[in-house]
C-alpha cells in the first residue's frame, strides 16, 4: 500500500504520462488482452496436439468427436490472433 502522498504523487505522474505518451499508457492497457489471446493460442496447441492421442486411444467414438474439438480449435486461434 502507498501512503497518502505516495498515492497522489503516483496520480500526478500518471496523468503527466498520459499528457505526454498517449501511446504507451494504451500499449500498457492492453496487457489483459494479449495475455488472455496468448492463453487462447496455448490451449489451441495444446487441443489439436491431443486429437490424435484421443483418436488412437478413445476408438471411433474420439474419431467422430476429433473433428468437432479442431473445429472448435481453429476457432480460438482465429479469434485470438484477431484480438491482437
Amino acid at each position: 500500500m502507498l501512503s497518502k502522498e505516495d498515492q497522489r504523487r503516483f496520480d500526478e505522474i500518471t496523468h503527466q504520462l498520459r499528457l505526454t505518451d498517449p501511446e504507451f499508457v494504451a500499449r500498457l492497457g492492453d496487457r489483459g488482452k494479449l495475455r488472455r489471446a496468448r492463453l487462447i493460442l496455448v490451449l489451441t496447441f495444446v487441443l489439436w496436439a491431443t486429437v490424435p492421442a484421443l483418436v488412437v486411444l478413445g476408438g471411433w467414438l474420439a474419431v467422430a468427436i476429433a473433428p468437432a474439438v479442431l473445429v472448435a480449435a481453429t476457432l480460438l486461434m482465429w479469434q485470438a490472433r484477431r484480438n491482437r
